[in-house]
């Protein structure tokens, strides 16, 4: 079992900036590939970004238009999602999951652990 708690959301004005953690307790987090999906009301989960065991290796959803950046510390079991140039459409609950998945796997029923999500608002 890998616990996953997410942190970092909440409301922000269009054009500003969050970052996103993903935390775990577990010494096996590190063996997994890691993902960040979004969900926002009536539409269905999307992958926003996806980094590899090592983070040597990551991958951004067709729809992320460059304004994200996911990194890794092996050390601390954490992975962030740094979103830039918030826009409104950008508002949605965002999970982290992790899974033995390929980088980038888009299929969210191929994870197995997810956390319990993170609120992001986006509005003036």
């Amino acid at each position: 079992q890998v616990q996953l708690v997410e942190s970092g959301g909440g409301l922000v004005q269009p054009g500003g900036s969050l970052r996103l953690s993903c935390a775990s307790s577990e010494r096996t987090f590190n063996n997994y590939n890691m993902a960040w999906f979004r969900q926002a009301p009536g539409k269905d989960r999307e992958l926003v970004a996806a980094i590899s065991w090592s983070g040597s290796s990551q991958y951004y959803g067709d729809s992320m238009n460059g304004r994200f950046t996911i990194s890794r510390d092996t050390n601390k079991n954490t992975v962030d999602l740094k979103i830039n140039s918030l826009e409104p459409d950008d508002t949605a609950v965002y999970y982290c999951a992790v899974g033995l998945v390929a980088v980038g796997e888009e299929d969210a029923s191929r994870y197995k652990y997810w956390g319990q999500g993170t609120q992001v608002t986006v509005s003036s």
